[in-house]
């Protein structure tokens, strides 16, 4: 049934911009603020690329002789070997010209550490929890019958793995004013979001917003999605308009690859930054 979605990718009701939607949500001025500075480039001024432990156990990046350092001033330090590794890597890629914008992995840590915006847990929690009330999966449409029949098809299998996967009801409304979502069901996410670290928490985030969606977010983190599955099935409605009106090729297929680069890097922020940093250590020892 999957297969038949690749040529028919996301929701065009969820193209509306955070700012219409949360014109006053820190989260968001957040987002913008490290997405501007991501969108400069620079030239390249360092040779090796190179992770060390620090005296408090966390790991750090060296360019050359110098420590990599957050937009905020602070050393660039993370909880953990797996994660320093991904970093430096996306570093060591770079060539002549250093492009912010492709490193999404250095972008999340320096989130997490420089918090721009001074959010507790619970404040986290909070904002990714209002995506629930407007999911993608949740919002259907009366017509047309096709489109109609692909989100039945395409979503309603997700959306009941999750009402089953966490003992909730969620529900979909084609009314404009969307389902209405149980405090018993907001309660269940809220107490399994508190499960993760504020790390772990910064990259479930960032993925939510992606693809405004709880439900799919979840699906992928779970791995009951793959990042290809999660993204087609956020770009759902937008692909079948595409399909019957057409499209620009390139602007289409950059959109699409940018979401999933983005997509993908946030689900390895949240599993790498859940790994203990003594993983390596005990399989050593083992």
């Amino acid at each position: 049934m999957f297969r038949s979605l690749v040529r028919f990718q996301s929701r065009i009701g969820n193209a509306l911009s955070l700012c219409k939607v949360y014109p006053g949500s820190r989260c968001l001025q957040n987002y913008l603020k490290y997405s501007t500075t991501a969108a400069s480039e620079r030239k390249k001024f360092y040779q090796d690329v190179s992770v060390s432990q620090g005296e408090g156990g966390e790991y750090e990046i060296n360019l050359d002789q110098r420590k990599l350092k957050t937009p905020g001033g602070k050393l660039l330090k993370v909880p953990n070997e797996a994660l320093a590794i991904a970093v430096a890597t996306e570093w060591d890629a770079q060539r002549d010209t250093l492009k912010f914008y492709t490193m999404h992995l250095t972008t999340l840590c320096n989130t997490a550490l420089d918090n721009p915006t001074q959010r507790n847990k619970d404040q986290m929690i909070n904002a990714a929890l209002k995506f629930l009330e407007t999911d993608t999966v949740c919002y259907r449409v009366d017509e047309p019958y096709g489109l109609v029949e692909l989100q039945n098809n395409e979503w309603d299998p997700v959306l009941h793995w999750i009402e089953n996967r966490y003992n909730v009801t969620i529900g979909s409304s084609s009314s404009i004013m969307g389902p209405e979502i149980p405090e018993e069901t907001k309660e269940t996410f809220r107490q399994h979001l508190k499960s993760y670290n504020f790390w772990s928490l910064t990259g479930l985030e960032y993925v939510i917003t992606q693809l405004k969606s709880v439900v799919l977010s979840l699906g992928m983190i779970d791995r009951h999605l793959s990042v290809e599955q999660a993204v087609l099935l956020s770009r759902l409605e937008e692909e079948y308009q595409i399909q019957r009106w057409g499209n620009v090729e390139w602007a289409h297929d950059y959109d699409m690859y940018e979401l999933r680069a983005r997509t993908a890097a946030g689900a390895l922020f949240v599993h790498l930054s859940s790994e203990s940093s003594t993983v390596k250590r005990k399989l050593m020892q083992d």
